[in-house]
């Protein structure tokens, strides 16, 4: 079974958007962005372990891991012109899966990262969140406003939920981006939430130096999460708005 979901599948696109989810999240939050994607624009979005379409496999600790593992994954969708999308943990995915594919000779057109820090911030970025108790975790992923406090009536889920959030943000902190690494070639969009205690506006900037091509930033009203819900389609319309203007979507 792919770990991808599909949701509106194109077979010849103009351009593959290859997308990886947040720390504690799915490929199905992402789901609404394919209503305000071009007609020829395909959208594919990677289940990391412990979710999803890989809900029965354990979650893995190690960004290492999760690295190789996505590179794997994604090989069966280079056959188009691409591009690749993450927020939070998934913009560590999205930069390191391009610097990867970078290196087999199959960059991408551009990445998309969001509402997270560049990887020059790591060390103070680290906060040893899965060291904390079940409902200080909680209280501290519900803040962030991802997550409908209502899954708090379904114990069995919250326990699920922190049992893979706990994986993911050990893994985020694993996380040690070598000082003498190659930078991207390919243009990178940066975007954010203004009110993201999680990723200052200046920690976003700084993903200027993980490329020697174009860099360009958005930043939206809100937090954390400052797309999800009725501004998903209008970040989504920005998105493409903004590639299109910076000529970066194949002929």
């Amino acid at each position: 079974m792919t770990p991808f979901v599909r949701p509106r599948p194109v077979e010849k696109p103009r351009l593959r958007l290859i997308g990886f989810h947040h720390a504690g999240g799915s490929a199905s939050v992402y789901y609404p962005m394919s209503r305000a994607l071009p007609e020829d624009w395909d959208l594919v979005l990677l289940d990391l372990p412990g979710r999803g379409k890989r809900h029965g496999q354990q979650p893995l600790h190690d960004m290492e891991e999760l690295i190789d593992l996505a590179v794997a994954d994604v090989q069966p969708w280079l056959d188009a012109p691409f591009a690749v999308f993450g927020h939070s943990l998934g913009a560590i995915l999205a930069v390191e899966v391009s610097r990867r594919l970078q290196a087999s000779g199959n960059a991408p057109s551009f990445v998309v990262v969001s509402g997270r820090a560049a990887p020059a911030y790591q060390a103070q970025v680290s906060r040893g969140l899965h060291e904390l108790e079940d409902d200080e975790l909680l209280a501290e992923l519900l803040a962030l406003g991802g997550t409908p406090d209502r899954i708090r009536e379904v114990p069995g889920f919250v326990e699920r939920f922190l049992r893979i959030s706990r994986a993911d943000l050990k893994a985020v902190d694993s996380y040690r981006p070598s000082a003498g690494r190659e930078p991207l070639g390919c243009p990178i969009l940066a975007f954010g939430g203004m009110g993201d205690a999680w990723a200052p506006l200046d920690m976003v900037l700084a993903w200027e130096e993980e490329t020697s091509g174009d860099f360009h930033t958005r930043f939206f009203p809100g937090g954390h999460f400052y797309f999800l819900g009725e501004p998903f389609a209008g970040f989504t319309r920005q998105l493409v708005s903004d590639a299109r203007e910076l000529e970066l979507v194949p002929a």
